[in-house]
């Protein structure tokens, strides 16, 4: 019995940590999915003595897991707004889950490094998109004509599905600077996490079990972890909404993207072997 509890309280507040801080952030921000949750499993994983290889495998793979329920409630909420683009995710679907197979195989066997190394990269990009484009001005009238559309949507399903982020971290951007509604953007994009993360988190749930990954395990994705934190995510976002309401927007951005700064750095050092 002292054994169970050993093996499974660091893990558990592991866990209700990540979902509070996810809940938060993406409350506060508007931000969630991926880009929040990947870093703080990952460090914490890291703080349990998981190693760094192992630990963004089963990060990225519970992230897929958990965007999976959470982009199925955006998704409904963006469309009773009307805000979900169904004629742009009837032309861009088979190009993302094209990209997200790819992306999914890719992810099977490459190195662990490699995945961190490319959400460091990511994570920097997002961060001084935010901290030296906060008003950016779109850099297209419209959006490219389909084979430009088919690569985009390829891109974002490859990447995203490989760093276990939703649709939104770079659907939204690169909506936006064809000169896409904002707000259509980001209820368009909580379809694309569902695109991204419904093969994602089933290939990973038949995926083999890293060696050395903490209890609660299914395939590449810690139950454990996805039980804790949807709840406390869901639980916590309205919290941070409201916080965010007293708050300056922008000021809140910036904390997020030096979040996101120092997350990236330590992840891209950590995959360059410093």
């Amino acid at each position: 019995m002292l054994d169970m509890i050993t093996a499974w309280l660091p893990l558990v507040l592991g866990m209700l940590a990540t979902g509070l801080l996810a809940g938060l952030l993406a409350g506060l921000l508007g931000v969630g999915g991926g880009i929040v949750i990947v870093p703080v499993f990952y460090f914490i994983l890291q703080a349990m003595g998981i190693d760094p290889d192992v630990a963004i495998r089963v990060a990225t793979a519970t992230s897929l897991m958990v965007i999976v329920p959470t982009s199925i409630s955006s998704v409904r909420a963006h469309h009773g707004r009307g805000n979900v683009d169904w004629a742009l995710i009837r032309r861009w679907w088979p190009f993302m889950v094209t990209g997200v197979v790819a992306g999914s195989a890719v992810s099977l066997y490459a190195d662990g490094s490699l995945i961190g190394g490319i959400f460091g990269v990511i994570a920097l990009l997002v961060a001084a998109n935010i901290l030296f484009r906060p008003r950016a001005k779109p850099v297209a009238s419209a959006l490219p004509r389909l084979p430009g559309q088919g690569l985009m949507a390829g891109s974002i399903g490859f990447f995203s599905v490989m760093i276990g982020i939703g649709g939104g971290t770079m659907g939204v951007p690169m909506l936006t600077a064809c000169n896409y509604p904002s707000h259509r953007a980001v209820g368009t994009a909580a379809f694309f996490g569902l695109l991204i993360a419904l093969p994602g988190a089933t290939a990973m749930l038949f995926a083999t079990t890293p060696e050395g990954a903490p209890a609660g395990m299914l395939g590449a994705v810690n139950l454990a972890g996805f039980l804790a934190i949807v709840p406390l995510t869901v639980f916590m976002a309205p919290v941070g909404a409201r916080l965010g309401a007293r708050l300056d927007a922008l000021m809140l951005k910036r904390v997020f993207a030096v979040f996101l700064c120092i997350s990236g750095l330590r992840m891209l050092m950590q995959a360059l072997g410093g």
